[in-house]
C-alpha cells in the first residue's frame, strides 16, 4: 500500500502508529525501532530511582537564579557559563537561533533536519538552500561561502542528520573566516556529536569567532527524548540576547535538576563508547550486501533504496519485519529514495542485516 504524498508520511522518526495503521498492520504490532536515532542502552540504570525521589521539585516554579545546571554544563565543555544557555530541548535553541535573525534571510544546507526551515517560517526568515552533493552527500564550500554573502545565519548540521555525514572542521574554519567577513551568524547543530567515532565537537572554536552558535542535545545520548533537554553554546553577548528571548520557565525544574547528575555518569557514557565500538562497522556490513550507504559518522546511516517505489517497498518490507526505518520523503534532495536506520545493539542490527539481505535476494 502506497502512503501517497509526502505530507503524509509522520515528520519525525519514533512514530510507529500511523505508519502501522497504513500498512493494516495492529497497532501492537512488535516492532524495533531504528527510526529514532536514540541511545539503544536507554536512560541510566540509576534514573528510576532518582526520580521516585525528585517528585518535590515538581511542586515549585524552576528558579530563574539557580544556575547549576548551567554551570554543570559549562564545567563539562570548559567554557564560562556566561557561554552556556539551557533549553527545552535542541529544538529550542533551534527556534531562539532563528529568532535572533527574525525577517532576516538564512541559509540552510540540505538535505538536512526540517526544524531549521521550520523555525525559519516561524520567524519570517527568507531561506535559501544549498544542495550537499553526490551520493557522498560532500559540501561545495566555494558555493557556501558565495551564498553567505546574502545571509545573516548559516544553518549546517554536524554530523548531519539525514545523512550521518560529517563536515571536516578545516570547512568549519574556513565558514568561520567568511563569517567574519558577512557578519553571518554559523548556527552548528551537534546534537549527535556524542556518538562520533573521534571527539568531533568543535567547542574550542568558540574563542576565537563570535559569530558561531553551537547547538546540543542531552536527550538523545541518554534516551530522554520525552524530556526536552539541552544547550546551546556561543559568545557571551550572544547567548545573553538569547536568553532574554527565551520564554519563562522553558526548561522544566525536573530536567534542569537533572543535568549535573547525568553529564556526571562516567559509566554511562563508558558503556555508550563500547556499544558504538562494538556496532560502528553496521554501515560496512550493509553495504557489503550491495547497498550505496552515505559516509556515516554518527549513531545511524542513510540507505539508498533505489527509486521511491523501490524504497517504499523496502520500507514495508522491513517494517512487516517488525523493523522500523525512517523515510526520507520530508527531506528536500532525498524525496523518499534513501531511508535512515540508527545502529542498535547486536542482535537488533543482526535481524537488520538479515532483513536486508533478504530483500536483495528477492
Amino acid at each position: 500500500m502506497s502512503l501517497g504524498a509526502a505530507s503524509s508520511w509522520p515528520g519525525h522518526g519514533g512514530r510507529a502508529a500511523p505508519l502501522l495503521a497504513r500498512y493494516g498492520l495492529p497497532a501492537d504490532y512488535p516492532l524495533i525501532d531504528f527510526s529514532a536515532n536514540l541511545n539503544p542502552l536507554g536512560p541510566p540504570p540509576w534514573l528510576g530511582d532518582w526520580l521516585a525521589g525528585a517528585a518535590e521539585c515538581l511542586t515549585r516554579y524552576p528558579d530563574p537564579d539557580d544556575d547549576r545546571a548551567r554551570r554543570a554544563i559549562a564545567e563539562h565543555e570548559g567554557v564560562a557559563p556566561e557561554r552556556v544557555l539551557v533549553t527545552a530541548g535542541g529544538a529550542e535553541a533551534i527556534f531562539l537561533a532563528a529568532g535572533l535573525h527574525a525577517g532576516g534571510r538564512a541559509l540552510i544546507v540540505q538535505p538536512t533536519f526540517s526544524e531549521y526551515a521550520r523555525a525559519c517560517a516561524h520567524y519570517g526568515l527568507g531561506v535559501s538552500s544549498l544542495a550537499l552533493n553526490g551520493e557522498a552527500f560532500r559540501l561545495d564550500v566555494d558555493a557556501a561561502e558565495r551564498a553567505m554573502v546574502a545571509a545573516e545565519v548559516l544553518f549546517l548540521c554536524r554530523p548531519n542528520n539525514p545523512t550521518g555525514t560529517l563536515i571536516p572542521r578545516k570547512t568549519i574554519e574556513r565558514l568561520l573566516a567568511r563569517c567574519d567577513e558577512t557578519g553571518t551568524t554559523l548556527v552548528v547543530d551537534e546534537a549527535f556529536v556524542d556518538f562520533t567515532e573521534n571527539d568531533e565537537r568543535l567547542t574550542s572554536l568558540l574563542a576565537e569567532s563570535p559569530n558561531l552558535l553551537l547547538l546540543r542535545s542531552l536527550t538523545k545520548l541518554y534516551d530522554l527524548p520525552g524530556l526536552r533537554l539541552g544547550y546551546l553554546l556561543g559568545a557571551t553577548e550572544t547567548v545573553a540576547r538569547l536568553a532574554e528571548r527565551q520564554l519563562p520557565w522553558s526548561v522544566n525544574a525536573l530536567a534542569l535538576e537533572l543535568v549535573a547528575p547525568l553529564l556526571a555518569d562516567a559509566d554511562y557514557l563508558a558503556r555508550t563508547r563500547a556499544w558504538l565500538a562494538d556496532q560502528r562497522d553496521l554501515p560496512h556490513k550493509v553495504r557489503a550486501l550491495g547497498y550505496t550507504v552515505a559516509p556515516a559518522a554518527a549513531n545511524f546511516l542513510l540507505l539508498h533504496g533505489g527509486d521511491a517505489a523501490e524504497t517504499e517497498a523496502l520500507f514495508a518490507f522491513l517494517l512487516r519485519r517488525g523493523l522500523l526505518a525512517r523515510h526520507t520523503h520530508n527531506f528536500p534532495g532525498l524525496d523518499g529514495r534513501w531511508l535512515r536506520l540508527a545502529l542498535r545493539d547486536g542482535r537488533d542490527n543482526a535481524r537488520l542485516l538479515a532483513a536486508l539481505a533478504a530483500w536483495r535476494r528477492g
